[in-house]
């Protein structure tokens, strides 16, 4: 146990309420048995903050009533007050115990557990029992009128969450990470991984466990959401400082089949003058899945790929699923050491995408030092890696199916893509300390499909997953940006253009691409991916068939009119890179989102917190994307408190107000506050190299 705290006993029931950091405080609650320490995502507590003495310290009361007792924790700005009672209930027969939780910002109440309700009998805490734990539901309350971001990736269009019901739980595109944001200046983690559901009505938020051993929650209070979002990166883990080469452009497609493909198109890339700091090798350059390795093939010597690469000023990504095939030369051994999930019914097989396959059970420890001990021998000279699948995409999501190390996946499978991140992360940071490399906050990044509370901690880039190319899904990204930032994960993408649905000669397609092409170099990483068609066999010299490859994803693939605007904004991302390094630096250092909603930089426009398909790209920088086909104007909300230069005009426009603003199909409006990036005020979109060479 960690800080002061407040505890209660009754009725079988044990409920602690202990300081975790500055203005925060953890709570967990068990209805039998000891209290548990587990460590999902929290850190301890840093007991400079938590346990500072004087004035600024906490403070411990507890006054005795006459039916009970009333215990206050005043820990920063936070106050919590615990009500306990005791006495008789009438249809009953005998006495009962209760208590009742309260969260105050100062003397303004935000949250609490929601009251018995006299006769009607409710329970905040209800523990329903299941199996050896409890299907667990913490009702709380709280001000009607607050709005609710944050929660992860949904694909919807939704800013404001008041009103709805999410699912905790994984899928392909869907990241649950249980961490909310209110207007009413608190930040609350549902810490535990267990499948389950959040509803967050009018009358009360409902969190749902559907297996689990105990309550486990985390609350802070903030003036601001920055002041949130910085104490939830204290309490969870700050991001690494983001590498150069994550500030610039990423090429992929699905997929380069060879070396010499992806090499050619790098050296196409570069020669072209294009600014190029990521290409990526995608999944199935493998012979079976799980066996980590590169097909000799089609990928005759990695070594020097890489090494020429490297001479481009281009590094190297490689996809790694997570899936271990039957036929795969790991599986025997991985089988046997219980380094696979497994399933509690039915076939054993958990995915059958290219042939059957079962998942490594990454939330075991030595599956993971396994999973960095193969990649390290496998793919010498890589050091970025894409982890895919990383929900992980079961076949079906039946959840109550599977089990992990740790448990059933029904009771800690939400845990599962942060465990993953961190088998690689962690890998790769020892063997930078090993190897004497000196110390600094820089890496590791590694693209991953799903996350948690605590990924970033790992280097997590958390990209989308695989959406549909069209504008309806163009502006789910937007929204799913804002809050994954608001959650904790800083770093975010999509497939620009998105997965699938796209096809190379399609005039629609072009206006699509360009569209998200322009909204994306104002996002954490600029990555241009997807499944473009017409789509190609791929068949190995025996003649056995290999995973297909789409259409050519290159800015070059879509006719000359698109390459001009897709490579103009290539050099307008170089020209941002000073900002974008400062963006992440706050990311770091502070734990503030790289995309941010409106209401991050002005929580005092009411408007602010309902605008969800704009966003602020670091502190400055107002992006107003086009997310209608055919639209040549866009009506944007430029927040009170500041004015506001058009990026590519020069004009400017006093916050606090809406504006029609040009959008012809070479450009997306984006604004800059007060004056900033003066250097790229009526340059940025005249011409690729002016632009660059300016802003320099």
């Amino acid at each position: 146990m960690s800080g002061p705290a407040l505890e209660w006993t009754g009725d079988g029931e044990t409920v602690r309420v202990e300081s975790w950091g500055r203005s925060a405080v953890r709570v967990r609650a068990t209805l039998s048995g000891e209290l548990r320490d587990h460590d999902w995502a929290l850190l301890p507590p840093d007991p400079a903050i938590t346990d500072v003495g004087g004035d600024a310290g906490p403070k411990l009361t507890v006054t005795e009533t006459a039916d009970g007792a009333v215990g206050t924790l005043v820990q920063g700005d936070l106050r919590v007050v615990l009500t306990a009672r005791q006495g008789m209930d009438g249809q009953a027969g005998y006495l009962r115990s209760s208590c009742h939780l309260a969260f105050y910002r100062g003397d303004r109440l935000v949250l609490e557990e929601e009251h018995e309700g006299g006769a009607l009998k409710r329970r905040a805490r209800q523990y329903d029992p299941r199996g050896a734990g409890h299907r667990l539901t913490v009702s709380l309350v709280g001000p009607r009128e607050e709005r609710l971001v944050g929660m992860g990736q949904y694909q919807q269009d939704l800013l404001d969450l008041k009103g709805s019901t999410l699912e905790l739980a994984h899928r392909n595109s869907q990241a649950s990470v249980p961490f909310v944001v209110s207007s009413a200046g608190y930040g609350f983690l549902w810490h535990n991984p267990a499948v389950g559901r959040a509803t967050f009505a009018s009358n009360r938020t409902e969190w749902v466990a559907e297996l689990t051993d105990q309550v486990d929650y985390w609350l802070t209070v903030g003036d601001t959401p920055s002041d949130i979002a910085r104490a939830y990166a204290d309490a969870t883990g700050h991001a690494p400082m983001m590498p150069e080469l994550g500030l610039g452009f990423w090429q992929c497609k699905l997929r380069y089949t060879t070396q010499a493909e992806l090499l050619e198109v790098a050296r196409e890339h570069t020669g072209r003058g294009l600014p190029l700091d990521v290409i990526v090798a995608d999944f199935f350059h493998w012979p079976h899945m799980g066996d980590y390795r590169w097909e000799e093939e089609f990928w005759p010597d990695p070594a020097a790929m890489v090494a020429e690469l490297a001479e481009l000023g281009v590094a190297l990504m490689v996809s790694v699923w997570p899936q271990v095939s039957y036929e795969s030369e790991n599986y025997a051994e991985l089988a046997r050491r219980g380094y696979l999930v497994r399933s509690d019914r039915g076939v054993d097989a958990q995915m059958s995408f290219q042939g059957p396959s079962r998942f490594l059970d990454v939330t075991h420890p030595g599956a993971r030092a396994w999973l960095w001990e193969t990649l390290r021998r496998n793919y010498p000279g890589v050091s970025l890696f894409w982890l895919d699948e990383a929900e992980p995409e079961f076949v079906f999501y039946e959840y109550e199916a599977y089990r992990y190390h740790a448990g059933p996946a029904i009771q800690v499978g939400n845990v599962y893509p942060q465990l993953f991140s961190r088998a690689v992360a962690e890998g790769q940071v020892a063997d930078r300390q090993a190897g004497g490399a000196a110390r600094d906050a820089s890496g590791p990044v590694n693209l991953v499909r799903c996350a948690w509370a605590g990924s970033q901690r790992y280097g997590a880039l958390v990209w989308s997953g695989d959406i549909h190319s069209s504008f309806e899904s163009m502006r789910r990204q937007v929204t799913a940006g804002i809050h994954m930032g608001a959650a904790g994960i800083p770093w975010f993408t999509t497939d620009i253009g998105g997965f699938y649905g796209g096809h190379v000669d399609d005039p629609a397609f072009h206006e699509l691409l360009v569209r998200w092409f322009q909204m994306a170099t104002f996002m954490p990483v600029m990555r241009l991916h997807g499944d473009r068609s017409p789509q190609r066999g791929v068949t190995a010299a025996d003649g056995s068939a290999r995973c297909h490859s789409g259409a050519g994803n290159e800015l070059w693939s879509y006719g000359e009119a698109v390459y001009e605007v897709l490579a103009r904004h290539v050099h307008l991302r170089e020209a941002l890179r000073d900002y974008t390094r400062e963006a992440m630096r706050a990311a770091h250092e502070d734990g503030q989102p790289v995309m941010r909603g409106l209401f991050h930089g002005f929580p005092d426009d009411a408007e602010a917190w309902r605008i969800g398909d704009q966003f602020l790209f670091g502190c400055d920088v107002l992006v107003a994307p086009v997310l209608e086909a055919g639209a040549r104007r866009r009506r944007a909300y430029l927040p009170a408190g500041a004015t506001w230069t058009d990026l590519a005009t020069g004009e400017v426009h006093d916050g606090g107000a809406w504006v029609d603003l040009d959008a012809p199909l070479e450009r997306t409006p984006v604004l800059v506050r007060d004056g900033a990036l003066a250097g790229l005020v009526g340059v940025a979109y005249r011409g690729a190299a002016v632009g660059a060479a300016d802003a320099g």
